[in-house]
């Protein structure tokens, strides 16, 4: 029908669809343009033929065609491949039961004949089934989309249902722990108050007795004292000399055991034990039974680089510009990376300590198992056996994770503490000054532990020259 159609649009003088068609007295139809070219071609001869009936005409009027230039237009507005595939329609419009046609832009159905081909222009239109498998593909993709979000999401409000019944499992336990570390605190500084107390009171008791012993023998002084200074007085008041002489003889023995000396001796009371910068020395005292406080942990040499140089006490690592050290080698050693381990191997408990990072640029510091590679150039993240945190650039840092996290660090770090709770698998991070939280690793750690420490390498222009040095709290 379409192929008919199109032939039946065609202009017989130019082969193309038909512009401006107008209509002769023989009612063949052709462009305007097409009958007046070719018209002024046979003007010699005078007279107007038909180009496809022959028919003359002495003065031919040429009547435009309204209904062929609208079907013109029609057809134009809608392609071919759509009036090819186009069916008739399972509800027909109203006025036509002619093909129907499907506009995928405006997701319309059109009508040949009813809709205005001008709204349609330049819009993707094709047929019925055409149209029905395209939509049919596109809301399969729509439904494929909208099924891996829906599992997208059940997947990530399965996690976060476990998360939240995680997160208060863990607030529960929290709570437990916090309780229990602020009670022992409480009770130990309990403790400390009824001890101080009972001292205090001790050494009231024992002051006040000393001060009553005195003041009872020092009474006890002062009467006779006062007896024998009424004697002398009496004595003093004899106005006859023969008495006053003959008085005198017994005089020395009725003063005897009158006369004291007064040699007081006054301790002060030790107050000073109970003021003075007290809240410190309460927290000295319980210094000794805080567990974990940072621990004096120290450098095993055997594992070094050649150039880094540590301290007579194995508690300061620095790098050296200078020439390597002649160090015998040895599968312990690090040979490429300019690290150092720890004395210790950890295998269970809790441990921490504190490593002192300032005026530095550069620094790795963490945990490495003690069965890693120290050979050769190693990646420092965890399924190498390492758990770290790194400063680089001058002023960034993160975690040596795959790939590296970027740490939150509001001011440059001076002091950094490591904490290790072996049995849970927790590695964490502070900053040492205020204890606020840098990073945590939650592992299963298989095997030992050592301390790791990498001070990074100095530089000709000063940069980086300052070592690590383990931090060693001492009371």
């Amino acid at each position: 029908m379409a192929c008919s159609l199109k032939d039946e649009l065609l202009c017989s003088i130019c082969l193309s669809i038909y512009q401006d068609p107008v209509s002769l007295g023989c009612e063949h139809y052709f462009c305007r343009r097409c009958i007046t070219e070719h018209w002024v071609r046979q003007e010699a001869q005078g007279a107007r033929d038909c180009p496809e009936c022959r028919r003359t005409f002495a003065e031919p009027a040429l009547a435009p065609s309204l209904k062929l230039a609208n079907i013109v237009e029609r057809y134009s507005a809608f392609p071919l491949d759509a009036i090819l595939s186009a069916r008739r329609a399972a509800r027909p419009c109203q006025a036509h039961d002619k093909v129907k046609l499907f506009c995928l832009t405006d997701r319309a159905l059109l009508c040949f004949f009813c809709d205005e081909p001008a709204l349609h222009e330049q819009h993707q239109v094709t047929g019925i089934d055409d149209a029905f498998e395209e939509l049919q593909r596109e809301l399969k993709e729509q439904l494929q989309a909208l099924q891996d979000s829906e599992r997208e999401h059940t997947e990530a409000l399965q996690l976060l249902k476990r998360q939240l019944a995680e997160t208060k499992s863990s607030t529960k336990s929290l709570r437990t722990t916090i309780g229990e570390v602020f009670e022992r605190l409480h009770r130990l500084l309990r403790e400390r108050q009824k001890a101080m107390l009972e001292e205090l009171e001790a050494d009231t008791a024992r002051t006040l007795t000393d001060i009553e012993q005195k003041v009872q023998r020092y009474s006890q002084q002062l009467r006779k004292v006062q007896e024998g200074a009424q004697i002398l007085q009496e004595r003093l008041a004899e106005t006859d000399r023969h008495t006053f002489l003959a008085g005198v003889a017994s005089l020395s023995e009725r003063l005897k055991g009158k006369i004291h000396e007064t040699n007081l001796t006054y301790e002060d009371f030790p107050t000073c034990k109970y003021t003075g910068p007290l809240q410190y020395t309460i927290w000295k005292s319980l210094f000794q039974d805080i567990h974990p406080v940072p621990a004096a942990l120290t450098l095993d040499p055997g594992t070094a680089h050649q150039r880094l140089i540590l301290s007579d006490d194995c508690t300061i690592v620095a790098y050296s510009n200078l020439h390597p050290q002649p160090l015998q080698d040895s599968p312990k050693r690090f040979d490429v990376e300019v690290s150092v381990l720890g004395s210790e191997a950890f295998s269970g408990g809790v441990h921490y300590w504190e490593v002192v990072v300032a005026e530095k640029t550069q620094w790795v510091i963490g945990l490495a198992h003690e069965a890693a590679s120290r050979k050769g150039s190693i990646q420092i993240q965890p399924s190498r056996g390492f758990y770290c945190i790194v400063m680089h650039d001058g002023n960034q840092y993160s975690a040596c994770t795959e790939p590296w996290t970027r740490l939150n660090v509001r001011d440059k770090l001076d002091k950094v503490g490591v904490f290790l709770d072996y049995d849970q698998g927790l590695l964490i991070f502070y900053n040492a000054d205020d204890m606020s939280w840098l990073y945590t690793f939650r592992e299963k750690f298989p095997g030992k532990l050592c301390s790791y420490f990498s001070p990074g390498q100095s530089h000709a222009n000063g940069k980086n020259v300052q070592p690590l040095r383990i931090n060693t709290v001492r009371i």
